[in-house]
């Protein structure tokens, strides 16, 4: 497995709220002045049109979305560090539209780094970015990257995860309280298998909760835990969730446990991400005892950065609390979960 660069300096720690480690060298953009600079750690990066409106329900920014991520830069470097990462670029703001980009932007710096991964579907390799530092996350978004979607595994072994996604997508009429009661029972369950699980919200309607693991198993055995786990969710629940592989088969009402963002190449949203929607919410892990008070469109690159300021990152420890996946195999073999899902879906 490739990469770009190796001889990166050391990823550092980048609190810009705290200690200025990061400085902003603004130029005010006019006619006379099209461009920002910004200093991040080693780097000075020139920012391009800083001015273009990027969401225009709120009126941020390319410069706002620059400083936003500058302000979670623990937070944002942790949750993507040495994992494969797909882009969704915005290079006019939201109503230009969103390109989905897996391939590293051309034109990159030497000093960005990448992991080469490969394709099998399409017999394929590609150079995607894999974050060491909070630079390349600047540079990234200077290249109109709203969104950032890694891998559940890591640039060491890209085949095996480390880390177990549970995806609380809820159908189109489901209630947020839906989700909310979901979220309970899905901890009660981890609490049951001795999993620490580390909620957010997705920036949308939904919640994901991470859970590390070592990275024994390849993506079906991961997928196949994921799937044994939701079903348990389900038998708990029966009249909030669903597992339904086919949206047709799913009540447009219920909650949909998807397992299959587990799979190879399946990304979602990281951890103070920003998403693509007009008041340009954020992806923020939250305390579990926070979920029955919130509301999706609580977190903002308007509101989070205070609440970062004040809180730090919530998943900071993530990496100090692995699970071992053999329970939840035991389960899948309980259940008779097959090996192979995607032949058991197309059935």
């Amino acid at each position: 497995m490739g990469t770009r660069r190796r001889d990166s300096p050391p990823t550092a720690r980048y609190p810009w709220s705290r200690t200025g480690r990061v400085a902003m060298v603004d130029a005010v953009a006019s006619e006379s002045t099209p461009a920002a600079e910004v200093a991040v750690g080693e780097q000075t990066l020139r920012i391009s049109n800083p001015d273009r409106v990027y969401f225009p329900e709120i009126g941020a920014k390319k410069l706002d979305l620059v400083r936003y991520y500058l302000s979670v830069g623990d937070g944002i470097v942790n949750a993507l560090r040495d994992r494969p990462c797909m882009l969704h670029r915005f290079p006019r703001g939201l109503p230009g539209g969103k390109i989905h980009q897996k391939r590293l932007p051309a034109g990159a710096p030497e000093w960005i780094p990448t992991v080469r991964v490969h394709f099998p579907r399409y017999h394929r390799y590609a150079d995607e970015l894999c974050v060491e530092k909070l630079a390349d996350i600047a540079w990234c978004t200077q290249m109109s990257t709203v969104e950032f979607h890694p891998w559940n595994s890591r640039r060491f072994d890209t085949e095996r995860p480390d880390e177990w996604r549970i995806d609380l997508d809820p159908m189109p009429h489901c209630p947020w309280s839906r989700v909310q009661r979901v979220a309970e029972v899905a901890h009660e369950v981890l609490d049951e298998l001795g999993a620490v699980g580390w909620p957010k919200t997705s920036g949308g309607h939904g919640l994901h909760i991470y859970v590390r693991i070592a990275p024994a198993h390849g993506f079906q055995q991961v997928r196949r835990a994921a799937l044994a786990f939701a079903r348990e969710v389900e038998r708990r629940a029966p009249e909030d969730v669903t597992t339904a592989w086919w949206r047709r088969d799913r009540d447009p009402r219920s909650l949909f446990v998807d397992y299959n963002q587990n799979a190879r190449d399946h990304t979602i949203a990281a951890a103070y991400s920003v998403r693509g929607t007009p008041r340009a919410t954020v992806s923020t892990p939250v305390r579990w005892q926070e979920i029955p008070d919130i509301e999706p469109d609580d977190f903002t690159i308007n509101s989070v950065p205070a609440r970062y300021a004040e809180l730090g990152d919530l998943h900071a420890d993530i990496d100090n609390a692995p699970f071992d996946l053999n329970a939840l195999l035991e389960w899948a073999d309980r259940d008779r979960v097959p090996v192979d899902l995607d032949d058991e879906n197309n059935a």
